[in-house]
C-alpha cells in the first residue's frame, strides 16, 4: 500500500480507503458486528489506513464500529466522518435522505456525539455531508476554524451527494482551500471528476480529491453482470436497468486495461483514479475479505500509462456517446433545481 497527503494539511491517507458506509447499515447487505470487526481488522492488515465513515450511517453505529476497531491502533488511523444530517429528530425511512441541519450549534453537537462513538479526542478529517453552497456560510466556515484550533479536527472536507447539484459546491470548496472533496467519480462517470481537476489546475488549490463508487456501481468490478440479482435492499438496485445495459456494453471496450496476473478490471479503475494527482485515496465499498485483497492490492499494481488513459479519454469522448456539455448543464447548481434521479447519480450518498 501507498500513501498520500491530503491537501496541505498534513494528514496521511492510504491510496485505497475503506468506506465505512458498508458496516452499520444493512443497505449493502446484513453482517454482524464480527463480521464487520472482521472487515475492518482484514482491511487493516493489507495496509488501508483511510476510515471514511459518517454519523448517519446506522444513526452511529458506523462509528460506534470503526470506534471499537481501531481503539488499540489509532495513532496508526486516520478517521474521518461527516455531519450535516439530523438524524437525532428524524426517522429515516428505507433510503430516502433525512433533513440537513448545518446550523452552527448543531454541527457543534454533532461533532462532539461523534467524537465519543468513534472513542476519539480528534477527528482526523471533518466533512460537511452534502451541504449546499448557501448552506456553508461565514459562520460555518468559522466553527470549522475554531474546531481546528481547538485540535478537535485535523483537516476539513465536503462529501458531495445526492440532494445537491455538485459543481457549485464542489467548487467553492477546491476554491475555499479544503483539504479534501469527496464524490462520485470512475471511469464510466468521468464529467464531475474532470470539471474537478479542471478548477484545481485553474486555481492551484491544493485540495485532494476522493472518488468513491470507483467500480459505478458494481459494473466495473464485474460484481453485478446481466446475471446478477440484487437483493431486496440493495444500493445498488436503485440504478434504472438501463443504465446497468449501457455500462456493460462500455465495460467490454475497456477490458484493454486488464493485465493477466498483474492487474484486474476491479484494480484498473481504481489505478484510473490514482493516475490522477489530485487524487488521495479511492474508497470502493467492500463486501468481503476478497474484495479487500483485491482493491487494497490496486495501489500496487503497474500504474496505467499514458496510451491507456488517452484511449480511456477518447473512449469516453466518442464510443461513450457522451455529450459533456449537456451532461454537465444538469449538474450545476442545487439552486437551480437539479434533478440528480435524471442524471443517474441519485441515492449515491
Amino acid at each position: 500500500m501507498h500513501y498520500r497527503e491530503l491537501g496541505d494539511s498534513g494528514v496521511e491517507v492510504s491510496e485505497v480507503g475503506f468506506g465505512a458506509w458498508v458496516v452499520g447499515t444493512d443497505w449493502w447487505g446484513d453482517r454482524s458486528e464480527e463480521d464487520a470487526l472482521e472487515m475492518i481488522d482484514h482491511a487493516l492488515e493489507r495496509g488501508i489506513t483511510y476510515f471514511d465513515t459518517g454519523d448517519v450511517y446506522g444513526y452511529g453505529r458506523s462509528e460506534e464500529l470503526i470506534g471499537t476497531a481501531v481503539a488499540d491502533r489509532r495513532d496508526e488511523v486516520t478517521i474521518a466522518t461527516k455531519v450535516g444530517y439530523d438524524f437525532y429528530n428524524n426517522p429515516q425511512a428505507g433510503h430516502g435522505e433525512l433533513p440537513k441541519e448545518m446550523d452552527v450549534t448543531y454541527l457543534r453537537d454533532a461533532v462532539e456525539s461523534s467524537l465519543e462513538r468513534l472513542g476519539v479526542d480528534r477527528i482526523d478529517v471533518l466533512q460537511l455531508h452534502n451541504a449546499d453552497v448557501a448552506e456553508i456560510d461565514a459562520d460555518v466556515l468559522g466553527l470549522l476554524d475554531d474546531l481546528e484550533d481547538e485540535g478537535l479536527i485535523r483537516a476539513r472536507g465536503l462529501a458531495l451527494g445526492p440532494s445537491i447539484g455538485w459543481l457549485a459546491e464542489g467548487d467553492f470548496a477546491i476554491e475555499s482551500e479544503f483539504d479534501s472533496l469527496q464524490l462520485v467519480w470512475n471511469v464510466l462517470e468521468q464529467d464531475v471528476g474532470s470539471h474537478f481537476l479542471e478548477t484545481i489546475e485553474r486555481t492551484g488549490s491544493q485540495t485532494s480529491l476522493v472518488p468513491r463508487v470507483p467500480h459505478s456501481s458494481g459494473i466495473l468490478n464485474e460484481q453485478v453482470t446481466p446475471e446478477t440479482e440484487l437483493e431486496a435492499g440493495d444500493h445498488r438496485g436503485f440504478r434504472p436497468d438501463a443504465w446497468y445495459e449501457t455500462g456493460w456494453e462500455k465495460l467490454e471496450t475497456l477490458r484493454f486495461l486488464e493485465r493477466d496476473g498483474e492487474r484486474t478490471m476491479g484494480q484498473a479503475a481504481i489505478a484510473w483514479l490514482l493516475s490522477h494527482d489530485p487524487v488521495a485515496s479511492v474508497t470502493p465499498t467492500f463486501r468481503t475479505a476478497a474484495d479487500i485483497d483485491e482493491w487494497a492490492g490496486a495501489s500496487e499494481v503497474p500504474p496505467l500509462d499514458e496510451s491507456e488513459r488517452e484511449r480511456v479519454a477518447e473512449l469516453y469522448a466518442t464510443d461513450f456517446g457522451i455529450d459533456r456539455d449537456d451532461g454537465m448543464d444538469s449538474l450545476r447548481s442545487s439552486v437551480d433545481g437539479t434533478d440528480l434521479e435524471a442524471a443517474g447519480l441519485a441515492h449515491l450518498c
